[in-house]
């Protein structure tokens, strides 16, 4: 299968400390790629480098066969690499739909409200498109921010920790809408330190760790290296077989 959005040896350097170091990546349409590590091991660095956020020191990032870590970011978005964000970012005092128009008209839709009630019916929030962002319960507020990605078109889908703070009913809920996303081609990069979500609908998993990649293969093989349960699972050997 051809690599929709390929990391290609990236390193990324911030004066003394390194935050990558010769990290590849490469995930297809319809894949689910999770990235998982401790805090501080580069995760959002990865993300900031793929959207355009930060330019890596060596390496390069290509999408659909375009080396772009030289691009702009707001180019890179329109070309449809689009994230979201660990600490949610909604227009609060916007109306659910005025908000998502915003995704909509970044990418010249020539009928943005309709592709903006599409997105909040994609996520569950069709219902509530005439409330203001900030009246919200965290859990949808959470879900809007997706909506607001979604209204952008995108091939490749970065969610960074969509699931934090849910409670299980609403992580259940992320779950089943990563699986229907996927369905529509999308590639979907994943951060999240929420295993079950991981576990459960990850294709492929990458385990980061001081900026280095130290596991990557299948959810139950990841799970299940002394590498991955040494340096962030945390757990003893013993218990990870049992479990």
């Amino acid at each position: 299968m051809t690599a929709l959005l390929e990391i290609k040896g990236v390193m990324v350097h911030f004066g003394g400390l390194t935050a990558l170091k010769d990290v590849n990546l490469a995930v297809s349409a319809g894949e689910v790629l999770s990235v998982i590590g401790p805090n501080g091991a580069g995760k959002t660095t990865l993300f900031n480098v793929i959207t355009g956020r930060v330019r890596p020191s060596l390496g390069s990032v290509v999408f659909r066969g375009q080396a772009i870590q030289r691009e702009a970011a707001f180019r890179i978005a329109r070309m449809g690499i689009v994230r979201t964000f660990q600490k949610t970012e909604v227009f609060g005092a916007l109306s659910l739909v005025e908000g998502v128009l915003a995704g909509a008209l970044a990418r010249g839709d020539p009928d943005p409200e309709t592709r903006a009630r599409e997105a909040l019916e994609s996520v569950g929030l069709q219902e509530k498109a005439h409330l203001r962002a900030d009246q919200l319960p965290y859990g949808d507020q959470r879900l809007l921010e997706i909506a607001q990605a979604l209204a952008a078109m995108p091939q490749v889908l970065l969610l960074d920790e969509p699931a934090s703070g849910m409670n299980h009913q609403e992580s259940a809920h992320i779950v089943r809408l990563i699986g229907q996303l996927r369905t529509k081609g999308f590639a979907i990069v994943l951060v999240e330190h929420n295993m079950h979500v991981v576990m459960t609908i990850s294709d492929r998993v990458m385990v980061l760790n001081y900026g280095e990649t130290i596991a990557e293969g299948r959810p139950a093989e990841v799970r299940a290296d002394p590498r991955v349960i040494e340096a962030y699972l945390g757990v003893q050997k013993t218990d990870a077989r049992a479990g």
